[in-house]
């Protein structure tokens, strides 16, 4: 089984030079390099020919991700033309609304040179975003679209929607289950949003603990401080890996060939068990393999 980790995703400002050289040496799994929001109007042409000379970096095997500004900005078009030229890990894509962006996109990269490994990233920020999840995430069924990742705007909904961002964000449970069950039913990953207190470690630390909970693959991060906590929180602990192996040694054993439900350490455990017990085993392993490739 295949398994990318995505626990640590830091958003990292196109327009700060200083950033985008220190991001080689952070260990976030992934890196958005970004040309929206974090970029002021009159520093968005400076910023685009800095992240795409970045992008040409040795990030030690993360995953490097360019968001551009969207279609209907000035600088949208050629953000996503540079960007697909540039061909990094991923484009995130802002404000998506429904699935026909996503397509119009994956077209302009193609005709622009994106290469076959150059994913799309959907950022879920808006009021139709989460009524559209099932669509947006379907997309990913055809290969011409490109969708891997669906990512969550928080701040963006509170701002278009008038919710409160709240601790333990009751009025965003709903959106991102939402968000979760349609990533899962088409087999793509879903990212958490940001938490925007940077000096509230506790309070992040338990965000990222519920984010985990509910299903989430990882979270976006906006300062440095945040990573190792959220690395850990989204990592598969070591009693995790134990369990996930013993549940595929005891599946392996001959007397328990062809069986559909066995019984460990006095619990049934079912074959959808093993499947889970895989894709720990495969997370955590390629978080052992991309820290030596770091290292």
């Amino acid at each position: 089984m295949l398994a990318r980790p995505r626990r640590s995703v830091l958003y990292m400002p196109g327009s700060n030079a200083k950033a985008l050289a220190k991001a080689a040496t952070l260990p976030a799994d992934a890196f958005i390099l970004d040309l929206e929001d974090s970029v002021a109007p009159d520093a968005k042409e400076i910023a685009r020919a800095q992240v795409i000379e970045a992008v040409k970096g040795d990030f030690g095997g993360r995953e490097i991700v360019i968001r551009v500004n969207g279609p209907h900005t000035p600088w949208g078009t050629d953000d996503l033309i540079a960007a697909a030229a540039a061909g990094p890990d991923a484009i995130l894509l802002p404000k998506v609304d429904g699935p026909g962006e996503i397509m119009l996109a994956a077209r302009v990269m193609r005709e622009n040179g994106a290469p076959e490994r150059t994913r799309i990233w959907a950022m879920m920020e808006t009021p139709n975003a989460i009524l559209n999840a099932g669509q947006i995430a379907a997309v990913s069924a055809d290969p011409a679209s490109r969708l891997a990742v669906m990512v969550m705007g928080l701040n963006d909904l509170a701002k278009e929607t008038r919710a409160k961002l709240t601790p333990g964000r009751p009025t965003m449970l709903a959106w991102l289950a939402n968000c979760i069950v349609a990533a899962r039913a088409h087999e793509i990953d879903v990212i958490d949003g940001v938490y925007n207190d940077i000096k509230d470690l506790d309070g992040f630390r338990a965000e990222c603990r519920q984010g985990r909970e509910m299903g989430l693959d990882g979270k976006t991060l906006i300062h440095p401080s945040q990573i190792d906590i959220c690395n850990d929180a989204f990592a598969p602990s070591a009693a995790e890996v134990d369990g996930a192996r013993a549940i595929i040694d005891a599946f392996a054993l001959p007397e328990n060939a062809g069986k559909g439900v066995i019984q460990l350490n006095g619990k049934m455990v079912e074959l959808l068990h093993a499947d889970m017990a895989r894709r720990t085993l495969a997370i955590a392993e390629a978080i052992e393999a991309m820290s030596k490739v770091a290292a």
